[in-house]
């Protein structure tokens, strides 16, 4: 059927660039947007979308000075400074103007809030986006990653009136999506807003491309300097604490058979702290670990000196085994992206893994908590029986492709389209 004006869709964030969960899901959604006639468009406070497609107001970025400087206040104080009262609200004000000026310049009809209504690293962010729906009933779907009563650094804090406000808000236009099934109890329990389950996804109905007939990977192993003989062991993570990394060094300090950890990202908006112990933990154990996030990036490319930047799914597809060693995690992108390179997988039995991801059949090398000598045995079985590998992985990709295709993600999407301007509107009859 023939899609009636296209609808006009702003996706809204604090930054829309690299290979963090948030914009990996946001491509994928663009995709299937795309596919049902709708244009796309972007405010973050930084992006490498297209510039004729993007809005960009620096001080939406997390990382924008101003914005690091009220979260290192609003996380740690008891007690809220009126200076910072003042400097949140000034903000909140300018950030919601652009936000007016971005929905006027693109004609936007729906907006898409990806995470910024969730975890609170850009505080006067959430609070403009929460106040220009409330002003305008714009139609909004608000994506949910990680809310903030999931990170123990948000829960010490002096702005639980902004928290309870704005991270999320509950109003009329806004259709609440969650990941998984726990965020979906907690956010009704604690607020008594409905929501969507809508997990992350990949492109299970077609297949990654065979690496052996790709030249353009004949150096990944050297450049990650994983040396001939060596198994490479992927954590394709960022380098934060709930991550777990300590559980991957352990593991590979104990197979009986040479091997490099290669971390694939940086640490992103948490600090440098865990990186530094990170580091030393594979000192003490004497283990071979490569931090290449400088050369990891969405798509291929060459540095300023020529050197080689890899896709996260180049790193992939030259693995031999992937660690996912999380404490917590709001899904697990990476656990999808490893099964659709069909890797094998080592996971810790994390929350969202046993409840929502566990019962559907994925059959995967699992410990809880630390690693056993039961962990590092199957481990070794499967770095060396090759037929064991092709069995777990293919089964593992035709279970995803029955969950976490792009096609449930369309039907989801088709669904929230017309909850937003109805049937009539969404589609020609």
């Amino acid at each position: 059927m023939a899609k009636k004006n296209p609808h006009r869709i702003g996706f809204v964030s604090t930054r829309f660039a690299g290979t963090d969960g948030v914009s990996l899901e946001t491509d994928k959604w663009t995709e299937i947007l795309h596919r049902l006639g709708c244009e796309t468009f972007y405010f973050a406070g930084s992006s490498d979308k297209p510039p004729e497609v993007t809005y960009c107001a620096p001080e939406a970025d997390f990382n924008h000075p101003e914005i690091k400087e009220i979260n290192e206040q609003a996380f740690t104080l008891r007690q809220r400074p009126q200076e910072l009262t003042r400097k949140i609200q000034q903000l909140a004000v300018h950030l919601e103007q652009q936000l007016y000026r971005f929905v006027h310049q693109f004609e936007i009809d729906l907006l898409v809030v990806e995470n910024a209504l969730t975890i609170p690293i850009n505080i006067p962010l959430g609070i403009a986006i929460t106040e220009f729906i409330a002003e305008t009933a714009i139609p909004t779907i608000a994506h949910h990653h990680d809310f903030f009563w999931e990170r123990k650094r948000f829960l010490v804090n002096c702005v639980w009136d902004y928290l309870n406000m704005a991270f999320p808000p509950h109003l009329p236009p806004i259709h609440h999506v969650v990941i998984n099934s726990s965020a979906q109890n907690q956010l009704a329990l604690r607020s008594g807003i409905s929501s969507m389950l809508l997990p992350n996804v990949m492109d299970f109905d077609n297949s990654p491309p065979d690496p052996d007939t790709d030249d353009y990977l004949k150096d990944l192993r050297a450049d990650l300097a994983v040396q001939a003989g060596e198994k490479l062991i992927l954590q394709p993570t960022r380098v934060v604490q709930r991550k777990g990394i300590e559980n991957a060094i352990e593991l590979v300090r104990r197979i009986k058979m040479p091997a490099r950890l290669v971390i694939s990202h940086a640490s992103g908006d948490e600090g440098f702290e865990y990186e530094a112990r990170v580091r030393e933990f594979a000192g003490l154990l004497s283990v071979p670990v490569t931090f290449v996030s400088e050369i990891i990036r969405e798509r291929r490319d060459l540095t300023p000196e020529g050197r080689k930047i890899y896709s996260l799914a180049d790193v992939y597809q030259q693995a031999d085994l992937v660690t996912y060693p999380s404490d917590i995690e709001g899904f697990g992108n990476a656990f999808l992206e490893a099964v659709y390179f069909c890797q094998p997988l080592v996971v810790n039995n994390y929350s969202i893994f046993a409840i929502d991801i566990k019962p559907k059949g994925f059959r995967v090398i699992e410990f809880d908590g630390y690693i056993t000598d039961k962990t590092v045995a199957e481990t070794e079985e499967m770095l060396l029986n090759s037929d064991l590998r092709r069995e777990i992985t293919e089964h593992n990709y035709m279970l995803a492709k029955r969950y976490y295709s792009f096609s449930v993600l369309q039907r989801h999407l088709e669904t929230l389209i017309a909850d937003c301007f109805g049937e009539e509107r969404a589609y020609a009859g």
